[in-house]
């Protein structure tokens, strides 16, 4: 079939506070890390054998996934870091970098590798693309989505020939520059003859220097246009998207947890509600151990993670709720992002326990 490579050494700055404490593809999505929805989507296509490079916070994915076993898969890691005065940091080494790292240790690149960011929800038919890439005869592939003209630059465009050979990419260009609508998805397929043109020992991209590198050498290099879903994680706003999609249940193979006990609304275990006293609109998943007051009102789609306690009379609208998040008396939160720690709003706003918490309060569950 295919081997497949999970990047996932970069710190995430862009979707802070989310990724203050944990790595990006730790982040949760229905109570779970997206990595592990990844881990699920390879297995299902008959990839087992998946290497995974990690810097920041790398044992909270070591950890958690270990070798693999509870997924079918063998998961290997390379950690990427560097000797400072006796200590070893993060160091990441670029996407493909970090690829030639692997390729250098072990020989792991010997067939045909899909390639996914970790911090990514796809349903790509993975048989498809392997199918298209080996057909064309492709070195390497490029899974891109069609998007609106308007919205380009947003994304890294390709640029390629009727036939689908990549001739040049555009980062982010203005609208009315843009030479295509093609945006890359972060989804590439590689030969292992690939590696070759990856220097060792030194940081290297695989979109701004790897890339280009193979159409300067007009190697058989192609994009592949699917239909597919594609849900990026690259900002807190997306994040805050992509959990309200889930819950309207736009996203396949993501299903809600817990009982549904009404419709629209699924609980976890051990759950303390005034059910005659709350008012609850779906979609919502109460996580288990939740309490929540007389006089509450949850309008979703919202997620209230476990252990979470919302007081009497407060709140809490097509918001997130992460573990043991404690909401005050009569609070108001309205399409916000809620931790222990901090309180982010839709557009990225982010207000921090310790800061002036005059109009947010809240804490933690456990205290």
């Amino acid at each position: 079939m295919a081997k497949g490579m999970i990047l996932a050494a970069g710190q995430g700055t862009r979707v802070r506070p989310l990724t203050k404490n944990i790595p990006k593809p730790m982040i949760p999505i229905l109570g779970r890390p997206v990595m592990e929805y990844l881990i699920e989507y390879l297995a299902h296509y008959g990839i087992r054998e998946i290497m995974v490079n990690v810097a920041f916070n790398h044992y909270k994915i070591e950890s958690y996934f270990g070798d693999g076993h509870r997924w079918g898969v063998e998961l290997g890691y390379s950690f990427e870091g560097v000797r400072d005065q006796g200590d070893i940091v993060p160091k990441p080494m670029g996407s493909a970098g970090g690829m030639k790292r692997i390729q250098d240790h072990g020989g792991f690149f010997d067939e045909t590798t899909l390639v996914l960011c970790g911090d990514a929800l796809v349903d790509l038919d993975i048989q498809a693309a392997l199918e298209e890439h080996r057909a064309k005869g492709a070195i390497a592939s490029v899974v891109a989505l069609d998007v609106p003209r308007d919205a380009v630059n947003n994304y890294g465009i390709v640029v390629a020939d009727e036939n689908g050979r990549i001739e040049s990419f555009q980062e982010k260009p203005a609208p009315a520059e843009a030479k295509s609508t093609l945006a890359s998805t972060g989804i590439y397929i590689f030969e292992p003859e690939v590696l070759d043109f990856i220097p060792s020992g030194r940081v290297f991209d695989i979109g701004s220097e790897l890339f280009p590198l193979l159409v300067e050498r007009k190697l058989p290099f192609y994009v592949q246009k699917h239909a597919f879903h594609w849900i990026d994680i690259g900002r807190v706003t997306d994040y805050w998207t992509v959990l309200q999609r889930v819950m309207r249940g736009e996203v396949a193979g993501m299903n809600v947890p817990g009982k549904e006990v009404k419709p629209g609304v699924w609980v976890g275990l051990n759950t303390s509600i005034a059910w005659d006293r709350v008012d609850i609109t779906g979609p919502v998943y109460i996580g288990s151990n939740v309490r929540i007051d007389p006089g509450v009102a949850i309008v979703g789609p919202a997620w209230i993670g476990h252990g979470s306690h919302i007081r009497a009379r407060a709140k809490v609208i097509r918001s997130i709720l992460f573990e043991y998040t404690r909401i005050g008396e009569g609070m108001n939160f309205s399409e916000m992002i809620v931790s222990p720690q901090y309180c982010v709003d839709r557009s990225g706003n982010t207000t921090y326990v310790g800061d002036d918490c005059s109009a947010l309060r809240w804490g933690d569950a456990r205290g």
